[in-house]
C-alpha cells in the first residue's frame, strides 16, 4: 500500500480551499505588480538598444508619452493575468503567496472568463478593496464574474489531485 504525503504544509491545512482576504491578495498584486515593471523595464531597455544601434553617435533615450507607458502597461497586464489564469488558476504572485483563482464551482477559469477578469482586475483594481466589506472575502471582480480567489498551497496539477482523490 502506497502512503499518501500531502503536500500542502500542516499550518495551512485549515486554510486550504477558503477564499483569501485583502492582505494576502494584495501582496499577491504586488508582486505581480513587481513582475509587470520589470517587464517593462526591459522592454524601455530593449527600444533603447534598438534606437541606439540605429544610429550611435546621435542617440538620445526615447521619451514615449505617457499614454502610451500606460496602455502598454495594461495590455501587458491583461495578457500577463489571462494567460496564468488559464493555465493552472494562477500567477507568480499568487503561487509565492499560496492562492488561486478559481471558477463558480472551483474549477480552472474559462479563457474568455480569465481575459474578461484579467482586463476588469487591470483596469479597475480598487475592485480588490471590496473585499474589506464583503463577507465572503470577494471582490468586485469576483462578485461580478462569480470567481473566487482561493488558498491553495498544493502545487500539484489540478488533474493529478483529481485523480488521487478518486483513487
Amino acid at each position: 500500500m502506497k502512503a499518501h504525503i500531502d503536500p500542502v504544509p500542516i499550518e495551512a491545512r485549515p486554510y486550504q480551499g477558503r477564499r483569501a482576504g485583502l492582505v494576502t491578495r494584495s501582496l499577491s498584486a504586488a508582486i505581480d505588480f513587481g513582475i509587470l515593471l520589470i517587464a517593462m523595464a526591459g522592454m524601455y531597455l530593449g527600444l533603447c538598444a534598438f534606437v541606439f544601434l540605429l544610429d550611435p553617435r546621435n542617440f538620445s533615450a526615447p521619451a514615449p508619452p505617457l499614454w502610451g507607458v500606460y496602455a502598454v502597461g495594461y495590455a501587458l497586464l491583461t495578457l500577463y493575468l489571462a494567460v496564468c489564469w488559464m493555465g493552472n488558476g494562477r500567477t507568480y504572485g499568487n503561487h509565492v503567496m499560496g492562492l488561486r483563482v478559481v471558477n463558480y464551482d472551483g474549477g480552472r477559469l474559462h479563457p474568455i472568463g480569465a481575459l474578461l477578469r484579467a482586463a476588469f482586475c487591470a483596469i479597475f483594481p480598487l475592485g480588490l478593496a471590496w473585499v474589506l466589506v464583503s463577507g465572503a472575502n470577494r471582490s468586485v471582480q469576483d462578485v461580478v464574474l462569480r470567481t473566487s480567489v482561493i488558498y491553495d498551497w498544493d502545487v500539484r496539477p489540478h488533474q493529478v489531485r483529481e485523480a488521487e482523490a478518486a483513487a
